[in-house]
């Protein structure tokens, strides 16, 4: 199927989803997440009119942003490694996976002209050992600590739930991080105003949406996952 196809869908699924949720279904944008596909299919997903792309490794990332640059706004969603960190920083306008200091000492570097990085705070609600983040109880002191960071903004949280059969069952960790987001959020720190929420892909952004997302990574749901 055509990305504008696809991208029905998904639509179709975050109204219904919103609906449930008692949310407003402008208020989630799609991230398209083409690290398994083309520059070519990538550039679908900016004719179809999703201006979020999402990128996982830094190279294949800065491929299709020489090919496309400013047609879109650029998101980091893989783990990233301080030492990329200076390839991707004037490329990127989010980075969806900040868990470290060491991450935070790098971006805070080499950001320039007084420009601030967007950045979610990665918490590994889950606990799996498999995935990367911050443990819940963890994710506010680290936050405090990044108000001496001055080149990072904490814009909101990210999570990737476990892959199950049965989608109802990652809803109590979405839950869970929209509960701390909004923790974090009441506390009105200047550095970091939290409203966002990160999480959902395309096995379960609908739960994710019902539960607050106000950003779902779609990959394979939306463009595919070969080189097409």
């Amino acid at each position: 199927m055509s990305v504008y196809e696809n991208l029905k869908d998904v639509q179709a699924i975050i109204h219904a989803s919103s609906m449930r949720g008692k949310r407003d279904p402008s208020k989630v944008n799609i991230i398209a997440v083409t690290k398994y596909v083309s520059i070519q299919r990538a550039s679908e997903v900016l004719d179809a009119g999703v201006i979020h792309i999402g990128e996982n490794r830094v190279d294949e990332g800065l491929e299709k942003w020489n090919a496309l640059g400013d047609k879109a706004t650029w998101h980091f969603i893989g783990s990233l490694q301080s030492k990329k960190v200076k390839n991707m920083i004037d490329q990127f306008d989010y980075i969806h996976s900040l868990d470290r200091l060491s991450l935070a000492k790098e971006i805070n570097k080499r950001m320039a002209n007084g420009k601030k990085m967007k950045c979610f705070v990665q918490v590994n609600v889950s606990g799996e050992e498999s995935k990367s983040g911050l443990h819940p109880n963890d994710t506010l002191p680290f936050i405090k600590e990044l108000a001496d960071f001055p080149a990072i903004e904490v814009v909101g949280l990210m999570t990737m739930a476990p892959f199950v059969e049965n989608n109802e069952l990652v809803r109590p960790f979405f839950r869970k991080l929209r509960e701390l987001k909004e923790d974090i959020e009441g506390l009105n720190l200047p550095h970091a105003p939290c409203h966002e929420l990160s999480m959902g892909m395309s096995n379960d952004f609908g739960i994710a949406v019902e539960e607050g997302a106000t950003f779902v990574r779609i990959g394979t749901a939306l463009v595919g996952n070969e080189k097409v």
